[in-house]
């Protein structure tokens, strides 16, 4: 498990491109039969991925979080990316097809993670974070959360917001999260941007052709950078930092916030012609 510490915009703002990458992008978080987490000083959230290929992952426990087992002080978010596979939670099973999700209350001891095809493997993408309570296990299928579409082809970023865990989907002590699909043609996400304070962020990228990269924005609103992201990586947020992005194709991200509330809406909104 990495662990990034956090830093605050005015150091930020004298980082180069490789200093960038190094405290603010995941590059690698699918490796066969592994477990890979990256533990972010920013609201205490840790990133991550499993990939079952060739035998089932128990999620382990680490040094870092001093604790007997991964979730005796914490909860998890889970949504799987690739082939359908199954999540062992305390000796039960939940199956999860492609873009299901599954959150995992705090005391859960025992994680296991499956695929149902080794040729088509499951990628789980996990974000967690500190919970205070224990909230049930569930899982939310894709069909069935709520949905609404978005943006439009003029401004190309015609899209589909999908959010799972949140204050009016499956509950949780502080994590949110829900993914995005653009529509092809449409390459802009999160446009007008904005920050919010209270709660940081953490974008996945997934479904992007590997010959392509999205150029994600973060940073102040009137003092943005930029990262170029590949397919299957992540981007650590700052609650002081917009994340916003345009891809040179269309694409999906998973956005998952932690902080002091689970209000979707809570952002600080940005005018377009403010952004420098």
């Amino acid at each position: 498990m990495q662990v990034r510490y956090a830093i605050g915009p005015n150091e930020t703002r004298r980082l180069d491109t490789n200093d960038l990458r190094e405290n603010f992008l995941i590059e690698t978080l699918f490796v066969a039969d592994t477990v890979q987490l990256c533990y972010s000083h920013f609201d205490r959230v840790i990133v991550g991925g499993a990939k079952p290929v060739d035998t089932s992952i128990e999620l382990p426990t680490y040094s870092e979080l001093k604790s007997d087992y991964f979730l005796e002080r914490r909860e998890l978010g889970v949504i799987n990316v690739g082939g359908a596979g199954t999540i062992q939670v305390d000796g039960q099973a939940y199956e999860l097809g492609k873009l299901d999700c599954l959150y995992i209350g705090r005391g859960r001891r025992h994680i296991m993670f499956g695929s149902q095809n080794a040729n088509d493997p499951a990628l789980y993408y996990l974000l967690s974070a500190p919970a205070h309570t224990s909230y049930p296990t569930q899982k939310a299928a894709q069909q069935d959360v709520f949905s609404a579409p978005m943006g439009s082809k003029e401004g190309a970023n015609e899209r589909v917001i999908y959010r799972y865990i949140h204050r009016d989907g499956l509950p949780s002590c502080q994590l949110v999260m829900g993914l995005t699909i653009l529509q092809p043609g449409s390459v802009w996400n999160t446009m007008p941007a904005h920050v919010h304070d209270r709660r940081m962020e953490a974008y996945f990228y997934f479904d992007l052709d590997p010959a392509h990269r999205i150029v994600h924005l973060m940073g102040q609103p009137t003092e943005t950078r930029h990262l170029l992201v590949a397919n299957h990586q992540a981007v650590l947020s700052p609650p002081w930092s917009i994340h916003s992005g345009c891809g040179t194709t269309n694409y999906s991200f998973i956005w998952g916030m932690a902080g002091e509330n689970t209000d979707y809406a809570d952002m600080d909104m940005t005018a377009i012609a403010d952004l420098r």
